[in-house]
Order: structure tokens, then sequence, then C-alpha cells
């Protein structure tokens, strides 16, 4: 058996075994019964295992045999063959990352830890090496290649993940009403459900998310709540620790949770804008979030402060450091290719063709500009705003790491920032660029885009293809309510 893979690297790690004890202190003092092993798909799924927490130790060390295709959510394409895998793969190896240990906090028998997937040890070809589809993993990696390439510049991220809260109805064309009325920051329906916030509220500070703000957006249902800014991968673990919150709410609840990108048409959409600065130096710092004994590991309650942020221009005013005007035209050279990560299903593109309601459709950068894909924000960050909320924001900060390291190495001038609004512009006829306005657009456009393609290593890229084309055909082999109400009588 080869002992030289990154599988017996990793579990060799300096401070990995004194983690792995500090799992069953915890395990053994709140009472953990079972454990859920937990990665995730290409789309942002969480998918996994569960384990009664008396194997810790054996999981810890051997991890959790899984087969291959989970990464693709086990599905099958419109022709009934399983994308990306035959049922003839083999298994690989979840193993866990003990910092990120957690109880549940709805059920307190019951802990979760996010695993690194390796393919297995008997595998023909790569036998102990990292799983190229494991895009958390990839993240991992690509954020340590970033730090080094560049002396310790590090991106920083802070989402503010939109979403509905909607209740079913049976026997409805449209099954579902929001639990609110779409006013905006109408403190009156934020008090409506005032008892769902909390309580995802509670459990999110309860699983290591500093929760800092939260209102009652545009659409019916529409709730948005923001948690702390920080680096990219604690961010993006804790982005799809808040969607299985949300779920449980909702559980509990008889609500949905929809993270659907254009759920209404005429309301605003869920967008999961990035806001997006780069650091260097800084110390990871614990915000103490609960009283009394942490209920988990205390890495899960640390955040990123201090140090330079590198993006901002310390001589005031709105543009960017030399640095951040890289950094962002590195961005904005793979807008599209972008854009078809963070709008990664045929209904994001409703979002950017329901025209004036706050999402964007210029590829380009502005001051504060909303219809511009890229738009600083604030004199420190930008906002990438091309995404929305099914998105996986490991797989997409993945790939923006690699066009900004395109734009610093490259020193890719960005331009001079757009001062008109885009939509107007272009509904007059005149010349503006536009990112993709649907899926297939989209997804020719990352076709051509090598720097984001070495996002999705190995067949990652053909696999995540695979996968998208497939939705696309499904939805052009479906009939909708659309055409029957607008062709069922068309002739003559």
């Amino acid at each position: 058996m080869h002992t030289d893979t990154d599988y017996h690297r990793d579990i060799e790690a300096p401070g990995r075994a004194e983690l792995v004890n500090r799992v069953r202190q915890k395990i053994d003092a709140m009472g953990i019964d079972y454990i859920y092993y937990q990665y995730i798909s290409i789309t942002g799924r969480v998918m996994g295992k569960a384990a009664p927490a008396r194997h810790w130790e054996t999981q810890a060390r051997k991890g959790v045999q899984t087969w291959m295709g989970g990464v693709a959510n086990v599905t099958p394409d419109f022709k009934g063959n399983l994308i990306g895998f035959d049922s003839n793969a083999m298994e690989c190896i979840a193993l866990p990352d003990p910092d990120t240990f957690c109880q549940l906090p709805w059920d307190k028998r019951i802990a979760r830890v996010f695993c690194t997937l390796y393919y297995s040890l008997e595998d023909y070809t790569s036998p102990g090496q990292y799983y190229e589809h494991d895009t958390r993993g990839n993240l991992k990696r690509f954020d340590q290649q970033f730090r080094a390439d560049h002396n310790g510049l590090h991106l920083r991220v802070g989402l503010e993940p939109e979403m509905v809260w909607l209740t079913p109805k049976d026997g409805e064309v449209r099954p579902y009403d929001g639990i609110t009325e779409p006013f905006a920051y109408h403190i009156g329906q934020f008090e409506n459900a005032r008892e769902v916030w909390k309580q995802v509220s509670d459990y999110a500070l309860a699983m290591g998310l500093d929760m800092i703000q939260g209102d009652c957006e545009d659409a019916p249902g529409q709730i948005e709540l923001n948690y702390q800014f920080d680096d990219a991968l604690p961010t993006c673990d804790r982005m799809t620790t808040y969607r299985q919150i949300c779920a449980e709410v909702a559980r509990q609840r008889g609500l949905i949770a929809c993270f659907m990108a254009k759920p209404f048409m005429g309301y605003a959409a869920n967008g999961c804008h990035h806001n997006c600065s780069v650091w260097t130096g800084g110390s990871r710092e614990m915000q103490q979030l609960v009283p009394g004994d942490l209920p988990g590991m205390e890495e899960l309650f640390h955040y990123s402060k201090g140090g330079v942020n590198e993006f901002e221009n310390k001589d005031g005013g709105w543009l960017p450091t030399e640095l951040g005007h890289h950094i962002l035209g590195g961005s904005l050279k793979h807008i599209d290719a972008l854009t078809c990560l963070g709008a990664s299903t045929v209904n994001s593109y409703r979002r950017f063709n329901d025209y004036g309601l706050w999402a964007p459709i210029g590829a380009n950068w502005g001051l504060q500009n909303r219809s511009c894909t890229i738009r600083i924000s604030s004199p420190d960050r930008f906002e990438f705003r091309a995404v929305d909320s099914m998105v996986n924001p490991h797989l997409f900060c993945g790939a923006l790491l690699k066009a900004m390291d395109d734009g610093i190495k490259n020193k890719i001038d960005p331009g001079p920032p757009e001062t008109r609004n885009v939509t107007t512009v272009w509904q007059a006829g005149e010349p503006v660029k536009l990112i993709p306005l649907n899926l297939h657009d989209a997804l020719e456009a990352l076709k051509r885009d090598e720097v984001v393609k070495s996002a999705l290593p190995g067949r990652l890229y053909e696999v995540f293809d695979d996968y998208k084309r497939d939705e696309w055909t499904r939805f052009l082999r479906e009939v909708t309510n659309w055409d029957v109400e607008r062709y069922l009588h068309c002739v003559p």
C-alpha cells in the first residue's frame, strides 16, 4: 500500500492528534451519540453519512467510505444515466476535519463535522490523493496556494444570503405564499417573522455564526440575516451551516426555507452578494457567542481580526489601491465564467431578466452602481453581485481566487468605472457589455475560460458541465404553464 499520499500526510499532520482528542472530550462532555460526516456536492448540497460517536477515533483515523458519485448528487441525466459516474465507480474517503466539529442545537445528541475527500487507497490511478471533485477541499488548497504566491495575501468574504420563508398551499397554481408582505425594511413585517428569525439566529450563534444584522426585504417572505465576514473557507462553511439551520427551522414549523434564486417574478430575487476584500496579517481571535462551555470546537468561533486591508486606498476616496485595481481587473476579465458558477441554475437567469429589481446585468464595475456586476459598495471592499443563494460558495470562492490571481500576476487593468445605469443604456440600444443572460450562454463562457476552469480540476469541470447541460436540456424538454397560456390558442 502507498503511504506517500495526501491522505497519509494529512492524518499524520502536526496537531491533528490533539484535535481528535479534544473532539472526544467534547463528545463525552456533551453526551453526543451520533455524528454527521458531511461533504459538499458540486451544487452545494450537503452529503454524507451518520455514525455512532463511539467510533470517533476510528473514523478520525480511517475516514468514512462514501461513493465517488455523491459529489454529483447521485443524479441521472434525462436519458437515465448517472451523471459523471457509473454504478461501478469506486468508493472515496471522507476524512473528518476535527476543528469543524459542532453539536446540533436542535438535537444535542447529534453533532456534525465537515470532511475532506480523498481517492480510496485501492484506487487504480490516484490512491490516497485529494479528490478533485471535492469543492470544499479544493477551496482549502486554492486558498493556501494564493497565500503562498502572494506573500500571505488572503481573501476575506462577507455573504448576503437572501431567502424566502413560504407557507405551503395544496391544490393551488402557485403552491406557496410568503410569511411576510414584500415591504423592504418594514419592522412590522419583520415582527411577523420574529419567531422564525430568532430561532435561526439562536441556532446560528450556537454553531459559530456571529450574527450581525437582519431585515425584511422586497419579496414575499424574504428575510436576509447576515453574519460577520471572515476568511473564505470558514465563511463558506458557515453559509452551508446557515442553510442547514434554516431547513431545520422550516421542518419544525411546517414552512419552506427557499433559497431558489427567483421564486416570484415581479419581485426581488434571492441574491447572495459576495463582499470581498484582501488582507495581509491579522490573527484568528475568539468570538464568545454563547455563554458557558462551547458546543463545538473553539476554532469554529474564531474570526480573522486585524491586519491590513490591501484593497482599500488609505489616501481616501472610493477608488481602490493599485493591487485592488488588478484584483478588479482579474475579476472583470473572467466575469462571464464567474457568473456561470455564481448563477448556476436555469432559474438564476430569471433574476437578471426581471429588469429593474436590483439584479445586475452589466459586465463591468462601478462605484455604488448596482447595475454593474462588480460594485464598489464601500471604499474597503467590492461586491460581486451575479451570485444567488443557490450558489456553491466553496466552488465560487475557489474560482474567484483564480481570477484574482490572474489579475495580480498579469497586472490586469479593469479600465474606468461604469457610471451609467447599464439597464437603461442597454434598453436604449447603446453599446454596453452584458453578463450571460441564460444558463447556456454562461456554460459556453465557462467552456472558453481556462483560468476559471482551473478551479474545477481533474474531471470536475466535465462533471459540472454535464450536470448543468443536462439541466438546460431538461428545461427545454418541459412544457410549462407559460407555454400553455401563450400558445394553446395561438392559431388560427
